[in-house]
C-alpha cells in the first residue's frame, strides 16, 4: 500500500509551525528550585516503642472483652467508658443478634466450649494522638479479624470505630 499525498491547499500557506516550550532549567533566576517530583511518600516519624506498646497492651484487652462482649459472654456495659455512642450501639446490637441466634441473654455468663482468645495486636498511628489497630482473634479453630481506630480524648483512649471479618 503506497501513501497518497494531499494536494497542498491555500490554507497551508498560512499555517505557522508549532514552537514546542523550551525546557526549564534546573535554577530560575535567583532561587534554585528542585522541580522534579517526589516518587516517595514522605517519611513519618512514627511514635516510640514504649508508646505503641502500651497502646497495643490496651487495645489487647479491649479487644478482648469486645469479642467476649459480642459471644454473650459479658455485658456491653462494661465498655460503655471507652467506646463512642455508635461503637456501643453497635456493639449491643450484635450481642442481641449472637444471643438470639443462640438462644441465651447477652452478658449473661453462659456455657461454651471454646472462647475467644486475641492471638495478636498490631497498630498504626495516623496521628500523634490516633490509632489504628488490627486485632486476630482465635475462636477454636477459626480466626477472625477485628479493626478499631482509637482516639486519645480526655486522658483516655476512645474506641471510634470498631469493625469485624
Amino acid at each position: 500500500m503506497t501513501p497518497t499525498r494531499h494536494r497542498a491547499s491555500p490554507f497551508h500557506d498560512n499555517v505557522v509551525p508549532l514552537r514546542l516550550p523550551a525546557p526549564l532549567t534546573a535554577v530560575q533566576g535567583t532561587l534554585a528550585l528542585d522541580l522534579q517530583p517526589r516518587l516517595d511518600p514522605p517519611a513519618v516519624a512514627g511514635p516510640d516503642l514504649r508508646r505503641r506498646r502500651d497502646v497495643e497492651r490496651w487495645a489487647h484487652r479491649f479487644a478482648q472483652a469486645a469479642v467476649e462482649i459480642v459471644g454473650g459472654d459479658r455485658p456491653a456495659s462494661q465498655l460503655l467508658r471507652w467506646t463512642s455512642r455508635e461503637v456501643q450501639q453497635d456493639l449491643e446490637r450484635r450481642a442481641m443478634l449472637v444471643a438470639r441466634a443462640g438462644g441465651h441473654n447477652p452478658g449473661v455468663a453462659r456455657v461454651q466450649p471454646v472462647r475467644p482468645r486475641v492471638r495478636s495486636v498490631h497498630s498504626c498511628f495516623t496521628a500523634p494522638d490516633v490509632a489504628e489497630v488490627s486485632v486476630h482473634v482465635r475462636y477454636g479453630q477459626r480466626s477472625r479479624a477485628v479493626a478499631a481506630r482509637f482516639e486519645r480524648r480526655g486522658g483516655r483512649w476512645l474506641c471510634t470505630a470498631l469493625e469485624f471479618a
